[in-house]
């Protein structure tokens, strides 16, 4: 996996968090940078960590499954995308202005799992972990951190359209395994 199938994958991974960071910033009204950086590092810190986890697990499995590697890719990213895209049209998620501890945990739990499915195609593609899941949890944090400015400035108006964006996102990337694991690309 390249540089940019990894940005682009991060990117996409971390739609849901920003999406939550977004209405935190809405239901916070006025913000102070700490704000942001707590949501970077709940959100940035389990999206880095959910994939470890999955690859691990992974590679219990690689051996037996190897020559299946990218229609598992294949399937998992399109679930996961379209369960992404259809969140984005149902109903309001309900995020409120607490930075607690307790409340950051389950709401990054909550925003990673997908990351978790990801973290086992890795280890079936034999994906250089370390660097991976730090440079998804770095752009998670970025983006987690901007979405909680955007949220206080401009409300709730890009949430659906963030996750929307990281579903089609995840569900190109598992095509183009797909189709590279069928030899077609």
């Amino acid at each position: 996996m390249g540089i940019v199938e990894l940005f682009v994958l991060a990117v996409g991974l971390s739609m849901d968090a920003f999406a939550v960071s977004v209405c935190k910033g809405l239901s916070l009204g006025k913000i102070k940078g700490k704000h942001m950086c707590i949501a970077g590092a709940w959100f940035g810190g389990f999206q880095a960590l959910m994939p470890l986890i999955g690859y691990f697990f992974g590679r219990f499995f690689t051996d037996a499954i190897t020559q299946y590697a990218h229609w598992i890719a294949f399937v998992l990213l399109l679930f996961i995308g379209g369960k992404m895209i259809k969140e984005a049209f149902g109903e309001e998620e309900d995020v409120d202005s607490s930075m607690s501890a307790r409340s950051m945990f389950l709401l990054a739990v909550a925003t990673s799992i997908d990351a978790l499915a990801v973290g086992v195609t890795f280890a079936f593609l034999n994906v250089a972990i370390v660097p991976a899941v730090s440079f998804i949890g770095v752009v998670t944090f970025a983006l987690s951190a901007v979405g909680v400015k955007i949220g206080s400035v401009f409300g709730a108006k890009y949430k659906s359209k963030a996750e929307i964006c990281g579903g089609i996102i995840l569900i190109l990337i598992g095509l183009k395994i797909l189709l590279e694991g069928l030899g077609i690309i």
